[in-house]
């Protein structure tokens, strides 16, 4: 019996006997730690440590009627948005919110139903979606539930993540350092920002006179960037190429020194996405800054 009674969890009172303090002021730095004093936050701080005290969330949500829980909802797919999904994590987390991530097999409807069942079940005080759904409000029993649209059904980019206006500067910016032939290795085209990317690039060759000696669609691997540069004939006179992604720009940069071409010195490679992993390419991939490179070009490259 009094081995049980020692793995009991620990009480807030506990805590507050520990530390010298009421149970009033171990609530406050559950709360809010900042706003106590730091000799009194230290001394919650070890007692709350020294005992393992875990807050009891469920009678706590009973009794302030909030569980400072939120979720986020989306399509279930193989390309999951972690760096956005990090990001709305970390923003929660700083505001005093734990995030709940809900993947749902499915469309709309699915969704929303699952949506209306997390806001009528009280375990969250907000809702995020960031794939379409089909509710009518944009409240369900007293829930804020945020659309936010960015991705579809199959986890695919919309909206602004999807807009390609950019290649048009990227292609001209490439033109201001001499480059005149092009090649642009597409992602899947089943991608809306993957068709955008290709659409407005191609016009953008048209409009400007420029010559291109393919648009290839790939796959957003580094394989297709690799093999779309390796299978150009020696004499494409390709100077520039613009990459649906960095991954597919790491893979053309390797391509191209398989073929003994330099990089920036006979070719310029423009990645997308700002991917972290671009640091630590052999070369550096170019995002709208390119680099000069004081090689001699290869034949067909800007002097």
């Amino acid at each position: 019996m009094a081995d049980a009674a020692s793995k009991r969890p620990a009480t807030i009172h506990q805590v507050a006997s520990l530390a010298g303090v009421s149970h009033t002021t171990v609530s406050r730095y559950l709360q809010d730690k900042d706003s106590l004093k730091p000799k009194t936050r230290i001394k919650v701080e070890y007692a709350v440590k020294a005992l393992d005290y875990r807050p009891n969330l469920v009678a706590r949500s009973m009794r302030t009627r909030h569980t400072n829980r939120l979720a986020i909802v989306l399509a279930s797919g193989a390309h999951f948005p972690g760096r956005l999904l990090a990001a709305a994590s970390r923003t929660a987390h700083e505001a005093g919110y734990q995030v709940e991530i809900v993947s749902v097999e499915g469309g709309s409807q699915e969704r929303s139903a699952r949506i209306d069942e997390l806001a009528r079940s009280g375990q969250v005080e907000g809702i995020l979606a960031l794939s379409p759904i089909s509710l009518k409000g944009t409240k369900s029993n007293r829930v804020p539930i945020v659309v936010s649209g960015s991705y579809d059904d199959k986890l695919h980019g919309l909206a602004e993540l999807a807009d390609a206006t950019e290649v048009r500067d990227i292609v001209e910016y490439l033109v201001s350092l001499g480059h005149r032939t092009f090649l642009h290795v597409a992602g899947a085209q089943n991608f809306a920002s993957a068709r955008n990317r290709k659409s407005v690039y191609l016009e953008t060759i048209e409009e400007l006179g420029l010559r291109s000696v393919g648009a290839v669609d790939g796959d957003w691997s580094a394989q297709s960037g690799f093999d779309a540069i390796t299978s150009l004939p020696d004499d494409c006179g390709v100077t520039a190429v613009v990459a649906a992604n960095d991954v597919v720009a790491m893979g053309v940069i390797r391509g191209a020194l398989s073929r003994g071409w330099s990089v920036p010195g006979d070719l310029s490679v423009f990645g997308w996405d700002d991917e972290e992993i671009g640091r630590f390419a052999t070369r550096t991939i170019n995002h709208l800054i390119f680099r000069e490179s004081t090689a001699p070009p290869r034949a067909g490259a800007p002097s």
